[in-house]
């Protein structure tokens, strides 16, 4: 993916978000300017890979979650 079709895609998001704390997330993500850009970039890829996710219903529920979890750990 480009830059500009990256840029244009976080706009988007960013316009249809009315969650403060993923807002506020993603300012605080964007601000730190030490970060190193690889690691920023990755934490936008996985940001934007969450938000598509969540649009196309690909979530589980807590009950879910702790029962994969469970599984994993052999509990």
């Amino acid at each position: 993916m480009k830059v500009l079709e990256i840029k244009k895609e976080l706009r988007k998001l960013i316009e249809q978000e009315n969650d403060i704390h993923i807002l506020e997330a993603i300012r605080t993500l964007l601000s730190k300017s030490s970060l190193d850009p690889i690691l920023k970039e990755k934490f936008t890829n996985r940001a934007l890979k969450s938000e598509k996710d969540i649009e196309e219903g690909n979530v589980m529920s807590r009950k879910e979650m702790e029962d994969k979890l469970d599984d994993k750990l052999d509990l």
